[in-house]
């Protein structure tokens, strides 16, 4: 589990203060954890 932290922290979207509208904030997170879920199916 701790790597899949570290791997989705590389996006500085999740590893830094969120400063753009929060309503939007469940989308962006949704699309991190898709992209990262195609690159683990990918390989």
């Amino acid at each position: 589990m701790e790597h899949v932290n570290r791997r989705l922290k590389i996006f500085k979207i999740l590893s830094l203060l969120y400063r753009n509208c929060r309503r939007r904030f469940g989308l962006r997170c949704n699309l991190i954890a898709a992209i990262y879920n195609f690159e683990v199916a990918c390989c």
